[in-house]
């Protein structure tokens, strides 16, 4: 784990990025939820992705907020905008169409300040469809910790939920910025295998965000086949994990070259089925097969949609990969 200093934190200074296009309304009550809060951020960047609305009016209602316009090109190019903008520590992501409950920010605060070696937090999250609160399926159930292995199948953290240091960012940025600009959707699941990958996770087990569904411009519901862009993010996991040579582990702890341990919460248990005595002992193996089976099971489902919505280039590709990650 890449870790901070061992001594508490006196002031935790925040920037909050929201990003947004054509959600006037809904950023105004994401702006209020923001400003209602126990513990007030330093700083709030509105990046707006080319709206053709009324957004540009914020600036006169919420005159303390810096806001930044750029031509549309998407949420993940307007996060990093956002990003390279910001000007503290820690910074806080906040999408438009969500809001906070109004001690979110404090209870992370309080976390991180007893937990000052754990660089990222989350927190669970209530959604609501219609005006009615809805229960959250069992696959989104967060988790903290080393949580690698939990962030695989599905996205459990909700962008709206994390609280995050720029050594982190730091750390995982590549030629885009922060987050993966090539990606129209599952831009956060990239992201947060990329921070789970070495770092531990702290989760606020507590519903300190609202979620709202069912509005027509969600990104989620544009795409057939979700996990065509979960895939692309696995395969690059993968990529990286052909390249790490063989690693070391040290009192059941893994250690990466880097120095940052991985893994020691009792979870390789469960990894184990399947595994040789070799695989047990190599900790680099270990993520490479837990990425590859996951995504034996997406390219499986893929083919399944591909197949039924006759795309026949796409079925020659999946099952292509499939016979690749089998051999």
């Amino acid at each position: 784990m890449i870790g901070g200093s061992n001594k508490k934190r006196d002031k935790i200074e925040i920037s909050i990025i929201i990003p947004t296009y054509n959600r006037y309304e809904f950023l105004k009550r994401a702006l209020t939820s923001v400003y209602a809060q126990t513990y007030l951020p330093n700083e709030v960047i509105i990046v707006d992705d080319g709206s053709t609305d009324n957004t540009s009016q914020i600036k006169i209602e919420f005159p303390h907020a810096k806001y930044i316009y750029q031509k549309n090109a998407g949420v993940s190019s307007a996060r990093n905008l956002g990003i390279k903008n910001s000007s503290n520590e820690w910074i806080a992501f906040l999408d438009s169409d969500d809001t906070w409950h109004k001690d979110k920010l404090q209870k992370q605060v309080d976390f991180h300040k007893n937990n000052p070696k754990i660089l990222m937090s989350y927190t669970d999250e209530l959604w609501i469809r219609d005006n009615k609160e809805v229960k959250v399926p069992k696959k989104f159930k967060k988790h903290g910790g080393n949580i690698f292995e939990r962030c695989l199948s599905y996205c459990i953290i909700a962008p709206s939920s994390v609280l995050i240091s720029q050594e982190i960012l730091k750390q995982v940025k590549n030629d885009d910025g922060v987050f993966d600009e090539s990606l129209e959707v599952c831009e956060d699941y990239d992201l947060w295998l990329r921070v789970a990958y070495e770092n531990e996770i702290g989760l606020i087990d507590e519903k300190l965000i609202t979620k709202y569904a069912g509005h027509e411009n969600q990104l989620s519901f544009r795409y057939w086949g979700m996990d065509r862009f979960r895939v692309k993010s696995l395969e690059k996991l993968l990529q990286i994990a052909d390249e790490i040579p063989n690693q070391v582990w040290n009192d059941g702890a893994q250690v990466w070259n880097d120095g940052a341990q991985v893994w020691n919460d009792g979870l390789m248990t469960e990894l184990k089925f399947g595994m040789t005595d070799q695989d047990e002992n190599d900790g680099f193996k270990i993520y490479k097969h837990l990425i590859i089976q996951t995504l034996l099971q997406k390219y499986n489902l893929l083919l399944k949609g591909a197949i039924k919505h006759d795309k026949i280039q796409e079925i020659k590709f999946y099952e292509k990969r499939l016979r690749e990650l089998n051999e």
